[in-house]
Parts: C-alpha cells; structure tokens; sequence
C-alpha cells in the first residue's frame, strides 16, 4: 500500500473525477431503482397470477412458480451473461446498460414476487373470506383488503433487497457498464491509490445504502402502528 498525500487526495477530488465518480454512481442507481421497480411490478403481476384459483391459469402458475425457483438460484452475474450472449447472438446488440437493466429486472422480478406472494398469503383467510361474502371481485379484494394488511409484510424485505442490489450492480462492470465500481477502476488505473479510491467508493456506497435502510424500516413502523389503531 503506497503512502497516501495531500496533493494526491485534493487530485482526486478533482471536478472531472468527482464527475466521473458521480456519473457511475448515478448509473448504479439508475439500475437499481428502474430494475427494481419494474421488477416489483412484474412480480406483482406474478404473485396476483400465482395467488389465483382460476382452473384456467392453472399452466401459467406453474411456469411462474418454475420462474421463481430457478431466477432466486441464479447468480446475477450468470444471468447478466445470459441476457448479453443472447442479446449479441440474436442480432439485437442491446447497449450495456439495457443488458444490465433486462437482468436487474429479470432477477428483481422472481425475488420480488417471492416477497409479494408471502406477503399475500400472509393475510388471514377470514380476511379473503369476509371479501368474498361482500361481494368484492378479485382486484376490489385486493385493493381494499389485501394488499393495505400485506404491505407490513412485504415493504421490509422489498427494501432490504433493493439496497443489496444496489451494491451487486458492480458486477454490471464485467460487461463494460459505467457504473461505480467501473468509475473506481479507471481512477485506480490513472495511479491513484487504489485505497483512497475504494475508500470514498465505500463511502458513497454507505451514503446511498444506509438511508434507504433506515427508510424501510421507518415506513414498516408506521405501517405495523397504523394497522394496529
């Protein structure tokens, strides 16, 4: 480990490294939020589907619940592989970071709908019973009864997994993606010291992720109190 001086941090610090250190952190959150967002949709969508009786439904709740096991079991890193060789195979060519997007959602999709359905599940049957002898369709079930009593259960693990995948985006890297760790790796590879480098990288990292953390459970409190007055 080098000595670390006054003149190489101030150059570090830097209005074109800051740029640099800022723009990869803008994409590692781009990633997560909109990955993780239209994956909380998906899965959404998913866990409704799995959580139906319907006879008819009955093929497509199966592929669902294959979806889920086997994208839970799967590294990111391998499904970020698979999305790019597939990309570039196929003749789309997606840019990095649409092929590092497809896999956030693809992964964030099958654990968020994990979380959705036992979420779902987690509401008392008399509560689905009650709906039901109030005549309420499916959605009205849902909308006034069962999503409001699941949210307790389901927003904790929701953002426990969004600020884990903030941090796995760094793998996003090995495809060519911007990101922050990339950021990091081009100011390492400038010369500066590699631990300064990783140090304010750590750092944004905790500024990020520690927050969103805190949130979570602050909005689970308030969720958990006002179910309980």
């Amino acid at each position: 480990m080098g000595y670390i001086n006054w003149a190489e941090i101030t150059g570090l610090f830097s209005y074109y490294n800051l740029l640099l250190l800022f723009k990869g952190l803008g994409i590692t959150l781009a990633l997560s939020a909109f990955g993780c967002l239209i994956g909380f949709l998906a899965g959404f969508v998913l866990a409704v589907v799995i959580n139906t009786k319907a006879a008819i439904l009955g093929p497509i709740r199966s592929v669902v619940h294959v979806y889920f096991f086997i994208f839970r079991r799967i590294p990111f890193l391998v499904t970020l592989f698979l999305v790019f060789f597939i990309s570039q195979y196929s003749g789309l060519r997606f840019s990095t970071f649409t092929v590092a997007l497809i896999s956030v959602c693809i992964i964030a999709a099958a654990y968020l709908g994990e979380i959705i359905r036992s979420g779902l599940e987690s509401v008392h049957p008399n509560q689905w019973e009650a709906a039901v002898t109030l005549n309420f369709s499916y959605l009205q079930m849902l909308r006034h009864v069962i999503i409001p009593q699941s949210m307790i259960v389901v927003i904790a693990p929701t953002f426990s997994f969004f600020v884990m995948y903030i941090k796995d985006t760094t793998l996003a890297s090995q495809i060519g993606v911007m990101e922050l760790t990339s950021a990091s790796k081009i100011l390492s590879d400038k010369g500066y010291s590699a631990t300064l480098v990783y140090a304010v990288v750590l750092i944004l990292y905790f500024i990020v992720s520690y927050p969103l953390s805190r949130l979570g459970k602050r909005l689970e409190r308030k969720i958990a109190t006002a179910r309980h007055h």
